[in-house]
């Protein structure tokens, strides 16, 4: 029959003793540097903000970032970023007719379309589910002669420049297109069948579709930009980017 081996009560008391002498001093000093990292990551948190019609930076990895309050009417806007990959629009435009702002990240390419083997992007966002406005992409030529505008969701009273052409399958969706011109540049505008907050677009096959449809030449694509079009967004409305990104080459 084998018998536990006992330890004797004063040792115990007196281990005890020292664990806690050895441990509040260590969990003291821990607690102090929790206090002082969490305004540390909070600084770090935060790369850019701005509430200015015009405010706009360039993140470490080469994108640009622009609040963009363009439209008449407008009301206040602000865009902070913890990069160009994850950024939040808070908006507040009145319940009024005419686009008031199309806050957007952009990705410069300035290739000819027949020169770009590879061109797509992936895009996560959190969309209210009032107020008035779009989450488009918008391509553009270097001369800013031709827009190309891909929807992949919109709420409210809003709607393609230009008239219906046709139903097509491209860049991984299924799109209704429409074409017009604004008075200083060609628009053609691409309608997602059904709403979409997350995913990927072949944005090549788009634009190689254009050209041979003959729409346009071998442009050269300047710059790709991805936002939100905001007509309205009374008593304010937040537009959350959770990803995205450009893939070219």
């Amino acid at each position: 029959m084998s018998r536990s081996k006992r330890t004797p009560t004063g040792h115990r008391r007196l281990s005890r003793a020292v664990r806690t002498l050895i441990a509040a001093p260590l969990l003291a000093a821990l607690g102090v540097l929790g206090h002082l990292a969490v305004p540390a990551q909070a600084a770090m948190a935060q790369a850019w903000q701005s509430c200015d019609q015009w405010g706009n930076w360039q993140s470490p990895d080469g994108y640009i970032l622009y609040n963009n309050i363009w439209g008449s009417g407008a009301g206040s806007q602000c865009i902070s970023a913890e990069s160009a990959h994850n950024w939040t629009v808070d908006a507040d435009h009145p319940d009024t007719g005419g686009i008031k702002s199309y806050p957007n990240a952009k990705w410069i390419v300035n290739e000819p379309v027949s020169r770009i083997d590879h061109l797509s992007s992936s895009y996560d966002v959190t969309v209210p589910g009032g107020g008035a406005y779009n989450t488009t992409y918008d391509v553009w030529d270097v001369d800013y002669d031709y827009e190309v505008m891909l929807w992949m969701n919109w709420t409210g009273p809003v709607g393609p420049l230009g008239q219906f052409r046709t139903t097509v399958a491209l860049g991984g969706h299924t799109w209704d297109v429409y074409s017009g011109s604004n008075g200083s540049n060609e628009v053609f505008s691409f309608l997602r069948h059904g709403d979409s907050t997350a995913g990927e677009v072949d944005l090549l096959a788009v634009l190689r579709w254009l050209s041979d449809e003959g729409w346009w030449g071998d442009v050269t694509v300047g710059d790709v930009q991805f936002g939100y079009e905001i007509t309205s967004a009374a008593g304010g409305l937040e537009f959350t980017t959770n990803d995205f990104e450009v893939t070219s080459g």
